[in-house]
């Protein structure tokens, strides 16, 4: 074989420039790449990261850390100033006979926007201190077409120790003499029967001392971020002659909401503080007014180290609070959000509320409230600049649950596959939609992993462990639905899904109509499916 000759220095610089042209003429011909995963705020990475779902069984989805595992806020002390104000009514024993009244409930109808219950709060923020003091009042409209002679509150701050210190309780302007705190719940004696269809205002003044945000909850302080989750007393639902209140469990969510109207004046005592809320703020002076009608949830997530990122989806708006560091992961959840909400309007029905913020804070996994949700920092800190991650999944998850909880609502301990169930279906959805070649791992890395079993329809206080409940209520109620799915096509599936959402937003619903209004959709029989995921007729 010949060897060949060097080339000269003349015909070297010739080949290279009429290499170079070409390339460039090649370059121009070739369509720009579009973005097939979110990443939002940076330079697009179009290498897709594939991760192995059986390489590790990692923290998510849903796979808490062990109890003893608590993230030590930087800033641990509890402030030293404890008081309260001085008006502070007197603890008076109520009457032995405190259950409910027993008549039936009247039809689940549309309750009038203008006679569902109202909260107004005036909430004054000392982010240094660690300290809310805040004026309540509750308006209240007695629709459950019978006499109350007591009235039922949730006070979820007083399950931590000297966190919530009432001072003033009372009623149409009266104090009221008659009431009993014990743990999470507070029982109002009325000196006379709220009678039906009576109105009724409720006042309260009280001061909480935050304690420091467990990772496992939501609610109280990091050095750098304060969480106000459920953190007001309200009036639970009246069901069946009873009010509404389930005792905490070690997971899963043990409260049902009615669905009310929010009128939220916060005020900060920190300039720099950047507040996510569950509403869009209007600024009124000193003041910041949130308003929120048809939720079941007012949340609000302070810190003076957000970064925003912002989009919308016509008239709601949408905002990523994150931060530094995590500006990729920021980015492409607003872009998540963007995809989620414009999906689910479709398919589900228009979103209930003027804004959306998804919220980084240190927790397990992720966690809904109305018009606003948080996701794990871990998710922010491990995205891989793709859609096959952790912070996508779960995000749109959390969104979904503005359906399926918040217009939506159900009994979160004893029913719970009828949010979660749906929510992690939904994650199904918007994969198909919005990534289809991504169907095969997000069932594989979301669903089989886990080999989910057991039955759907348990409540919370049927597990022991974490793991089983999400395996059995979150992950097998995926297999069922898409089991009937495909067994009643997509036509009826779907036609279902919005005439379920319309029927039953802002109100509470069970399984039993679940069935019967799915099975207005269709003729299909799919009572094997039913008998194999699920332990009630239905």
């Amino acid at each position: 074989m010949p060897r060949r000759q060097p080339l000269s220095p003349l015909r070297f610089v010739f080949y290279v420039l009429f290499f170079s042209f070409l390339i460039f003429l090649l370059a121009a011909c070739i369509p720009s790449p579009q973005r097939a995963d979110p990443s939002v705020g940076a330079a697009p990475n179009f290498i897709l990261i594939t991760p192995n779902p059986n390489a590790t069984a990692t923290a998510t989805p849903f796979q808490p850390l062990p109890a003893t595992d608590t993230l030590t806020p930087t800033e641990t002390s509890i402030p030293t100033d404890t008081s309260v104000p001085t008006n502070t009514a007197t603890l008076t024993p109520a009457p032995t006979n405190t259950s409910a009244p027993t008549s039936t409930t009247p039809p689940d109808t549309p309750i009038p926007q203008n006679l569902r219950t109202l909260y107004t709060f005036y909430a004054t923020l000392n982010y240094a201190a660690k300290t809310v003091a805040v004026n309540e009042t509750i308006h209240y409209t007695n629709l459950t077409g019978q006499s109350l002679s007591n009235v039922v509150m949730a006070v979820e701050p007083n399950l931590w120790s000297n966190c919530f210190s009432l001072s003033e309780l009372n009623q149409d302007g009266t104090a009221v003499t008659h009431y009993t705190l014990n743990g999470q719940k507070l029982t109002v004696y009325p000196s006379q029967a709220i009678q039906p269809g009576a109105v009724t205002t409720f006042a309260l003044s009280y001061n909480l001392t935050l304690p420091p945000k467990r990772f496992e909850d939501t609610f109280g302080y990091l050095g750098y971020q304060i969480n106000l989750t459920d953190w007001y007393p309200f009036i639970v639902p009246f069901i069946d002659g009873k009010w509404v209140l389930h005792d905490p469990w070690a997971f899963g969510e043990h409260l049902v909401y009615d669905s009310v109207d929010f009128d939220v004046n916060l005020k900060v005592n920190n300039p720099k503080v950047i507040v996510a809320a569950s509403a869009p703020g209007e600024s009124n002076g000193d003041w910041m007014r949130y308003r929120l009608d048809g939720a079941r949830t007012f949340v609000l997530s302070a810190s003076d180290r957000f970064k925003v990122d912002d989009s919308a989806v016509g008239s709601v708006k949408i905002r990523s609070y994150y931060f530094a560091g995590h500006e990729n992961a920021g980015g492409a959840v607003t872009w998540m959000a963007t995809q989620s909400l414009g999906l689910y309007d479709v398919k589900f029905a228009p979103f209930p509320y003027q804004s959306i913020s998804i919220v980084e804070t240190d927790v397990p996994d992720g966690q809904e409230y109305d018009g606003l949700v948080f996701l794990s920092t871990n998710f922010y800190a491990e995205y891989n600049g793709t859609a096959k991650s952790n912070l996508i999944t779960i995000g749109t998850h959390e969104i979904a649950h503005q359906w399926w909880f918040g217009l939506v609502g159900d009994d979160q301990a004893l029913e719970p596959w009828l949010d979660e169930a749906m929510a992690v279906y939904s994650e199904r959805i918007f994969y198909q939609y919005n990534y289809p070649n991504y169907g095969n791992w997000w069932w594989d890395f979301r669903v089989n992993y886990f080999g989910p079993s057991g039955y759907v329809d348990q409540s919370i206080y049927s597990f022991t462990t974490f793991r089983a409940y999400v395996n059995a209520v979150y992950l097998n109620g995926a297999n069922f639905l898409e089991e009937l799915r495909v067994r009643i096509g997509d036509d009826a599936f779907f036609a279902f899904l919005k005439d379920y959402a319309s029927r039953y937003a802002r109100k509470h619903v069970t399984s039993e109509d679940f069935f019967a209004t799915l099975r207005l959709h269709t003729n299909t029989d799919f009572s094997d499916i039913l008998h194999k995921y699920f332990q009630g007729s239905y």
